[in-house]
């Protein structure tokens, strides 16, 4: 089986696990939003065995693809939909928090809010704050803008190429992530500058 493959994906996989490392503990539970082809999962899953993850994806085209690549994991449980929008996580099927009671002490997001609507950046961080345990963490990977610090060109033009193909996708200001972060009740603890002109941004639940 040719499964969809991201060579990015396996070239920041080693960078991300080494800045998420000194955020977690032994043991714990992690939801993954976007997990797309998978391989992120496949390989934290993998160099995390104490962590038990659930991904999700908005829908299912690439479910085939992570259960095969987590099949061998007992660790990985089978991918769920979700829609970052939605008040109601995942969007089918049992809830993550039958009775209320956060479940997950990470949530994972690479990747996902420079294409999609500015809406899902306070959406993310609202509903990681509903399902993160107290002193949990939200931790985003991807290219952002920064005030203080002079955008590399490729991001310029990567955010150019974003807004051209959809007016409401692009680079996203780290300080606005911020605020929405504090307005959800999630403090900004780190920013880690990662290769390729990506940061890894941990948040977490007061």
């Amino acid at each position: 089986m040719d499964l969809p493959y991201s060579p990015a994906a396996d070239r920041n996989r080693d960078p991300i696990l080494a800045a998420l490392r000194p955020l977690l503990a032994e043991h714990g539970r992690a939801l993954e939003i976007a997990s797309g082809t998978g391989q992120h999962i496949a390989h934290f899953a993998a160099e995390l065995p104490g962590w038990h993850w659930q991904p999700t994806d908005l829908g299912d085209a690439l479910f085939g693809a992570i259960a095969e690549r987590t099949q061998h994991l007992p660790n990985v449980a089978a991918p769920r939909r979700l829609d970052v929008l939605s008040d109601a996580w995942p969007s089918d099927g049992p809830p993550f928090s039958p009775s209320g009671q956060a479940l997950f002490d990470l949530v994972f997001c690479a990747n996902m809010l420079h294409i999609a609507p500015w809406a899902c950046t306070p959406a993310l961080m609202r509903g990681a704050a509903r399902h993160l345990a107290p002193g949990g963490w939200l931790v985003t990977y991807g290219p952002y803008l920064e005030a203080d610090v002079p955008t590399a060109p490729s991001n310029l033009a990567f955010d150019a190429d974003l807004r051209a193909r959809q007016p409401d996708w692009g680079l996203r200001q780290r300080e606005d992530v911020n605020r929405e972060a504090r307005a959800a009740g999630l403090a900004p603890v780190h920013r880690v500058a990662l290769p390729a002109n990506n940061l890894l941004l941990a948040f977490r639940r007061d």
